[in-house]
């Protein structure tokens, strides 16, 4: 298997010191999640999107996937997070073992995150759906302590 872990880009974190991420919710950034097979290889140092070993489009998928409903970041304690809503693929037949969230409107399409499924994820001519861990401290995707 390929993927091999959860991991936030040493890139996005470099790229949020020089402002390049907003997620401010209708007038920030624009995200996509894109859905990868088993021979995708990404680790922490994985930099930008690519079209490399992303699964096939079907359905309402498409190469470069599916843009993100961003969630207003806030804080709880000391742990900043943002979230996204949930985001469907319908009448899609789909194999996935992992995704990438990238940053679809910065130049070189950055990416943010790598997530990895444990396995592979499947859809045929159904929905897709990727379900986001709830918006607190403690489970967002996307978590600064």
């Amino acid at each position: 298997m390929a993927f091999s872990g959860n991991y936030m880009c040493t890139s996005f974190k470099v790229e949020l010191m020089k402002a390049v991420h907003d997620f401010t919710t209708g007038t920030g950034s624009t995200f996509k999640l894109a859905l990868y097979d088993n021979s995708a290889s990404f680790t922490a140092a994985t930099t930008a999107y690519t079209a490399t070993n992303e699964v096939s489009a079907s359905g309402s998928y498409s190469a470069g996937g599916g843009a993100l409903t961003n969630v207003t970041p806030t804080s709880s304690g000391t742990t900043a997070f943002t979230d996204f809503a949930d985001l469907s693929f319908t009448s899609a037949t789909i194999t996935a073992y992992g995704a990438m969230i990238y940053n679809d409107s910065a130049a070189g399409d950055p990416s943010v995150c790598i997530l990895d499924f444990g396995g592979a994820k499947t859809s045929t001519s159904g929905t897709f759906t990727i379900i986001f861990p709830t918006a607190d401290s403690t489970s967002a995707i996307i978590r600064i302590a």
